[in-house]
């Protein structure tokens, strides 16, 4: 495994580039030439205008939690977590199922999934529209909720050809809204993806299918970059490449990885680790070999 601060290598990777930022890659990687498409997740990847959602998701769950009798705060903790991140890239009211399962069967009231689902979006739905506000106003940049270092990839990117897609289970005219506000809808043109009227039925892989066939590519055209471990894994059981975008969710640009999206995401199989955007034009160089 190569980890590193300030450019530190290793020799499996003696080929990799000069890396400014902290960094974990799990195993060696190769060159990637083929690549065409890069997927992005949009929330916690490309867009910060959603950033606290896990607090507010915690804040619900806990108004709502059903306690045992030796049960601890972290073990508390612990369970919210491997709903709130473990099923991080997946529609929010499967989050509230499983949380609504677990709760009813401690015992009565029984909690209703889409009653919860209505007070989290309720209150992150305020958060969106005071962050959208600020730009809409010039009170705040569109980059002051762009992730660290994206928009500079995008340009890269779409300056040396390759085809660029969002991939949200977000319900989609809201993701397309959002990228409009913060100026990012014009690198992807048509290939913005969301859930639609029924989020629960939504499906990335079935999304990453569609890609393909439409395009005419193979999954080893694929590159997704994502704060969730669905993008993640889908893409490599498709025969892709991913890297995890550890964001921090405090602090945009900290450099930082979140301690939890590292450990879940290279579980998921990513290839590579990193905080945000600022060693990735160097990284995808490395990969298409340009």
């Amino acid at each position: 495994m190569t980890t590193g601060d300030a450019s530190s290598l290793s020799p499996g990777n003696a080929l990799l580039p000069l890396l400014v930022g902290s960094f974990e890659i799990p195993r060696e990687l190769s060159p990637r030439p083929g690549l065409t498409h890069i997927v992005f997740d949009f929330d916690g990847t490309l867009s910060w205008v959603r950033h606290g959602w896990p607090e507010i998701m915690f804040g619900v769950f806990a108004r709502n939690w059903r306690g045992l009798a030796d049960e601890t705060e972290s073990a508390r903790r612990s369970v919210m977590e491997e709903i709130v991140f473990g099923m991080n890239g997946r529609p929010t009211i499967l989050q509230m199922q499983r949380f609504a399962e677990l709760m009813n069967a401690r015992g009565e009231p029984v909690l209703n999934a889409e009653t919860l689902r209505v007070e989290f979006q309720n209150r992150l739905d305020a958060e969106i529209a005071t962050r959208l506000e600020l730009i809409r106003t010039a009170r705040a940049q569109p980059d002051d909720f762009v992730i660290f270092g994206a928009r500079s990839l995008l340009e890269h990117l779409k300056r040396i050809g390759m085809t660029l897609v969002i991939l949200s289970s977000t319900v989609e005219h809201r993701v397309r809204e959002e990228a409009d506000a913060l100026k990012l809808a014009e690198f992807f043109g048509r290939h913005i993806y969301g859930s639609g009227a029924d989020a629960a039925a939504f499906s990335k892989m079935a999304v990453l299918r569609r890609l393909l066939a439409e395009e005419g590519i193979e999954g080893a055209n694929l590159l997704s970059l994502g704060d969730g471990p669905v993008e993640i894994s889908g893409t490599k059981e498709l025969g892709g490449a991913a890297i995890a975008i550890c964001s921090d969710e405090n602090q945009n640009g900290s450099g930082k990885m979140d301690a939890f999206k590292k450990q879940q995401l290279l579980a998921a199989g990513a290839d590579a680790a990193l905080p945000d955007f600022r060693d990735c034009i160097a990284l995808m160089n490395f990969l298409l070999q340009k």
